[in-house]
This record gives C-alpha cells, structure tokens and sequence, in this order.
C-alpha cells in the first residue's frame, strides 16, 4: 500500500489511460479485418478509435495540472 499523497492531476492520468487503452484495444480490432481479408466495421468503429488520442490527452492535461499545482511559484504564493 502506498502512503504518498495522490497529487492534483492523479486521476486524469488514470482516467486517461484507461480510454487510452480502450481505444488502442479498438483500433486492434477494427484493423484485424484487413488482415483477415473480412469485411471491415462499420464507420462507428472507427469512431471508437479516436478514443486513442482523446485519452491521451486527458492524461496530458493531468501531468500538466499537476505541474502547475506544484510549481515552486505557485508554492511559494500558498506558503
């Protein structure tokens, strides 16, 4: 069990990564049918993918709020 503290931007890194994760995960089965010679998912598969790049962004957005949280100017205003 961890006793550091979870900083500002902890859950967005998580959230971001699980729909990071999802949308890695779709990408892998909307491509296997062109290498199966199947007929490819419908348009809205491909629309899951883009989950990809939305998770990593709100995990971009978490490292970047942690950072601004814990910034030594922004310290040094809350000491």
């Amino acid at each position: 069990m961890s006793t550091t503290p979870s900083g500002a931007g902890d859950r967005l890194v998580q959230v971001g990564a699980i729909v990071f994760f999802v949308g890695a995960l779709a990408t892998l089965v909307t491509v296997a049918p062109l290498f199966l010679g199947t007929d490819p998912f419908p348009p809205v598969a491909y629309a899951v993918c883009m989950l990809m790049g939305v998770g990593f962004l709100i995990a971009g957005a978490g490292v970047v709020r942690s950072v601004w949280v814990s910034s030594p100017k922004r310290a040094a205003n809350r000491a």
